[in-house]
């Protein structure tokens, strides 16, 4: 049964895109297919909230099985138009578990009004309705009216409501409202930043085209607009954080190179972008200077002229587009803080899937970390991708964060590429008092190898060091590091500081379906008998602490006493010690991997087993194996592969690749902090 969702809101102010993007997160960790569907598209171009929800969620349909008709075609044929909306939704939904219906933009559709011809397709479409209201401008009790209003709108055309959310409401009166509202609607704060306008949204609005900078930087927002009409030392006074800064092109040779100057030094505020006006050129000599120059801020060139695009951008509000990732996760932080998502799948009627895709996977890890907040340090706190990774994991609330490294380097990165740092504690190791309390506990721990005090005091200032020690003294719950560091950097301060017994690690591989664990694919080169039994058992125990029911699997080139030789032999002993040690662990070995993974291969090869065909857990021989294995399935099998994930540990460190991309910082951060609420701080 496919369950579909239909957003309408009762007028243009509203924010449909906010409850769109949360219902989709919530329905996408219950079930395992999602579709996303809107009854009428502007023709000119791909609609933002399609392809913005499309790209968040990886969903599978291609954009034209996504919608409807166009507005044109409602005009001509409002009838015709209804029956192809109809038969455009059941032809998606036929494919999916559910589909979030989103509903018009209030640009005309040719009906009475627009709520009600959204209300008609609801009911057509039998989709019951989340109601969005907008609480901008209005008082209590307007907001009270327009809801009745548009309840009364929906009974009229038959179509069920399933939930009321009045959004845009200003934060210091969202208490008071909700408690008013009891039972009858959800209260979603106005969001800081949702409306504020990209510099891609303002590029587009004066039809400018990026000559210099970096294009990934235009999903920055921006917190206004400053004409840079004065003398350069008044545009300086008067510049504040985030702005954009419009200037005629033929003053660029005097005022550019100042402003980025400007915004790449700590004393002065971070700007947004610069917009060039007017159909002259930027002078020859200049543009030469700016080339040869690592220019990251985005400069953009209109032929409009300086008033005219200042009158333009000023009347743009910003939206949710593909590429504004901040946003997106504010605006996901923000639905799941205001609205009962298990009432909502209640009234829906959604039982969860046995299904797990990676989305369930990732938004279980998130909800997790989330519900007792775990403290990580981040020792490459000048890192880009861990600096855009912070970002992500503060709008979620996922953890708190700190950061080593110099403060006035960290915020001046930060600054550059947008982002608030306010709530890090940034640490630099090289001038912390911590330093020395730190040295006394490394030379305590390492006293057997003869490492004095002061031998100490060079090594805990090292990044990883000094992040591992924080973690050993009770100061953060955990440590994520190796995007900037090798892995050996990484790891071999936990060795030495935090080792419980052997270290070993596990991938989480996410296939389409369902969530594999693979383990030892990153430490151990060739593991004795009794460490790969350590290995079978730890990675049973880190699979049930993540929500897999462990079934192991002891990989090797044989099936069962099929084949003989010392590799098997050594796999064959494990498998007993792990039996005799844990009687109540599913284990099986040795076991190839098709008949560890396909029931059809194991009701040949090993009938009577409990494990072969259904296991969770592949323990492999070698690290040669393993890594082999896991990179293999993840290219083939295009599975998401988080990890590897560490054990072993008094307290979790993980370790990155070196190509790790903010996704996965994300994701291990929060694997890191689900880890820290299992053990118990040492507390040193």
């Amino acid at each position: 049964m496919t369950h579909g969702v239909y957003i309408a809101s009762s007028d243009a102010e509203s924010d449909k895109a906010t409850i769109a993007l949360g219902m989709v997160e919530l329905l996408s960790s219950t079930v395992g297919s999602i579709g996303v569907f809107r009854p009428v598209v502007d023709a000119s171009a791909r609609d933002s909230v399609v392809e913005t929800l499309r790209r968040r969620f990886k969903l599978k349909a291609n954009y034209e099985d996504c919608v409807g008709v166009t507005y044109d075609e409602v005009h001509a044929d409002p009838d015709a138009a209804m029956a192809a909306i109809m038969q455009a939704y059941w032809a998606l939904a036929s494919r999916c578990a559910a589909v979030v219906v989103v509903g018009t933009d209030y640009t005309d559709v040719g009906a009475p009004t627009e709520f009600t011809f959204n209300a008609r397709v609801a009911a057509n479409l039998a989709t019951p309705v989340v109601l969005v209201v907008s609480g901008a401008e209005r008082d209590h009790a307007e907001i009270r009216d327009a809801t009745g209003l548009a309840r009364q709108e929906l009974a009229r055309e038959h179509a069920a409501r399933l939930a009321t959310v009045v959004d845009r409401v200003a934060p210091d009166r969202a208490e008071s409202l909700r408690k008013e509202l009891d039972g009858i609607a959800y209260v979603l704060p106005e969001v800081p930043g949702l409306s504020a306008p990209t510099v891609r949204d303002l590029q587009r609005a004066c039809d400018g085209r990026l000559i210099f900078g970096e294009e990934k930087r235009l999903g920055r927002e921006t917190s206004g607009l400053v004409v840079a009409a004065m003398s350069l030392p008044n545009v300086l006074d008067r510049m504040e954080a985030d702005r954009l800064v419009i200037m005629a092109a033929d003053r660029a040779g005097a005022m550019l190179p100042a402003l980025i100057a400007a915004h790449h030094s700590t004393d002065f505020p971070s700007v947004a972008g610069v917009v060039l006006t007017g159909e002259m050129y930027m002078p020859e000599p200049v543009f030469r200077l700016l080339a040869g120059m690592d220019v990251r801020l985005p400069v953009i060139a209109t032929d409009q002229d300086t008033f005219s695009t200042a009158t333009r951008l000023a009347a743009v509000r910003g939206g949710i587009t593909p590429g504004a990732e901040g946003k997106i996760e504010s605006a996901l932080a923000a639905f799941a803080e205001a609205v009962d998502g298990d009432a909502l799948l209640e009234r829906l009627q959604v039982a969860r899937s046995e299904t797990v895709t990676p989305l369930m996977f990732e938004h279980t890890l998130l909800e997790r970390a989330r519900a007792d907040r775990k403290r990580i340090v981040l020792p490459e706190g000048t890192e880009e991708r861990v600096l855009r990774a912070a970002d992500l994991l503060l709008r979620r609330d996922v953890a708190d964060l700190v950061l080593l490294g110099s403060p006035r380097q960290v915020n001046a990165k930060a600054s550059d590429l947008g982002f608030d740092l306010s709530a890090v504690t940034i640490i630099d190791p090289e001038t912390s008092d911590l330093r020395e309390r730190f040295a006394e506990e490394y030379a305590r721990l390492r006293a057997h190898k003869g490492v004095t005090k002061e031998l100490a005091m060079d090594t805990v200032g090292e990044l990883s060091y000094f992040g591992t020690l924080m973690v050993q003294c009770g100061l953060a719950d955990g440590m994520v590091s190796g995007a900037a560091h090798t892995t050996a950097q990484t790891i071999r301060p936990s060795f030495e500081i935090l080792r419980s017994s052997l270290v070993s690690s596990v991938f989480f591989m996410c296939l389409a379906d369902r969530v594999l664990v693979y383990g030892d694919c990153a430490v151990n080169p060739d593991p004795t008998t009794e460490q790969l039994a350590d290995i079978a058992i730890d990675s049973a125990a880190t699979a049930e602490q993540f929500g897999v029911e462990p079934r192991v699997a002891m990989l090797s080139y044989s099936t069962g006493a099929s084949g003989s030789g010392a590799g098997v032999e050594k796999v064959r002993v494990a498998t007993e010690m792990v039996k005799e040690r844990r009687p109540d662990l599913l284990i099986e070995g040795p076991i190839q991997y098709d008949a560890a993974i396909d029931p059809g291969v194991a009701r040949t090869k090993m009938p009577d087993s409990r494990v072969a065909g259904r296991a969770t857990v592949f323990v492999v021989p070698d690290l040669n194996t393993g890594n082999t294995l896991y990179k293999g399935v993840q290219r083939s099998a295009g599975a998401v592969a988080i990890g590897p994930v560490l054990q072993g540990l008094r307290q979790p460190v993980n370790d990155l690749s070196r190509g790790a991309t903010v996704h996965d910082i994300v994701n291990t951060v929060a694997i890191t902090a689900v880890q820290a609420q299992g053990t118990q701080g040492s507390g040193s």
